[in-house]
């Protein structure tokens, strides 16, 4: 009996001894398998953590990252989160019309990576400003998705009509102000050449609007010859003058007396040389890449040139009188962003 005790003890030493392996070797292949887990899980969050930008520590380059932030954050949000934005930039509203001070980077319509848009939002809006039996509201006419300032909504289909056919025959006085690299000279004046649409043949091919004069200096003697009108090319006119200057930039008062496609960006930047601030798309023509600032401007901005390309587009729709009835004058405040590069480039209106 003994014996048979004494196998059974050696049998199950044996025996024991390998299931103790075998859990030893299960509870490692766990620790493991959680080692790999807690790992994983661990490089999971680094690189969240690298994707999640930096909240940059200067005052100067947190303003264009918080800029460019809230425009990426306008176009994600719930349409009704935007129409409600849209609600607290209401300037001005009658029977007839709603006028919105248009806020930075939300485009007008719609397009390929677009998810909201302020033509998508009008019929929420109308209901907020009204009621739930409102109608949708009508647009006017449009701004580039950088511009801010004066935009026109009509209440019914026959006010658009009617708004839209005083832009078109031009009966709608309209006043932008922008910031501008360089002097224009002379410091007012009238830019009057034709503008097209053309393709830029680079590494990298884009299609820009570009001026299509109808003259050109003859090379043998100088003189002013006229040339063949370019059949694509539209009537394009710009008044402009000169509100301040420092810094190597200047404050401009713009009247686009038309209104083609980036008519006042491309008058600015290639008929008076003179683009505008954080017009990253004009300040070249053959080359998609961030606007030159000079040094100048660099340090009353306290900007490197490596994060120029953050720079909003300063142009601001700052006046528009509409003939209806009596004519209605219509004024929207600078933004914030405009006001606060206005200060530290001391452009000052009272001292010009």
């Amino acid at each position: 009996m003994a014996a048979v005790g004494g196998g059974v003890r050696q049998w199950w030493r044996r025996r024991g001894a390998g299931l103790a392996r075998a859990v030893r070797g299960v509870c490692e292949s766990r620790r493991e398998a959680e080692g790999l887990r807690a790992e994983e899980l661990a490089e999971r969050l680094r690189s969240t953590a690298r994707q999640r930008p930096e909240i940059p520590k200067d005052p100067v380059k947190r303003q264009l990252w918080e800029l460019a932030a809230l425009s990426q954050q306008l176009q994600r949000v719930h349409p009704n989160v935007l129409a409600k934005v849209l609600k607290q930039e209401t300037v001005y509203q009658n029977e007839d019309i709603v006028v919105i001070n248009k806020p930075y980077g939300v485009p007008v319509h719609g397009g390929p990576g677009i998810k909201n848009c302020i033509a998508d939002v009008l019929p929420i809006l109308a209901k907020m400003l009204e009621n739930m039996k409102a109608e949708p509201l009508h647009l006017c006419h449009r701004l580039d998705k950088e511009t801010t300032g004066v935009m026109v909504l009509a209440r019914s289909k026959e006010a658009a009509d009617r708004i839209r056919l005083l832009f078109k025959t031009r009966q709608v006085e309209k006043f932008y102000w922008a910031i501008v690299l360089g002097d224009p000279d002379p410091a007012e004046g009238i830019v009057e050449i034709p503008i097209v649409e053309k393709e830029v043949q680079s590494h990298q091919s884009h299609y820009k609007m570009t001026l299509a004069p109808s003259y050109r200096l003859c090379p043998e003697d100088g003189k002013v010859v006229k040339i063949r009108r370019n059949r694509n090319a539209e009537i394009a006119v710009t008044r402009y003058r000169r509100l301040a200057h420092a810094s190597a930039c200047s404050l401009l008062e713009l009247q686009p007396i038309t209104g083609v496609k980036h008519q006042i960006r491309v008058h600015l930047a290639y008929g008076l040389g003179c683009p505008i601030l954080g017009d990253h798309k004009y300040s070249h023509w053959s080359k998609l890449a961030p606007q030159k600032l000079p040094e100048l401007t660099l340090k009353r901005l306290k900007l490197e040139q490596s994060k120029a390309r953050h720079l909003p587009l300063h142009l601001h729709a700052h006046r528009l009188c509409l003939p209806l009835g009596q004519p209605t004058d219509l004024v929207c405040k600078l933004p914030l962003f405009f006001k606060k590069t206005l200060k530290k480039l001391e452009l000052d209106i009272s001292k010009d």
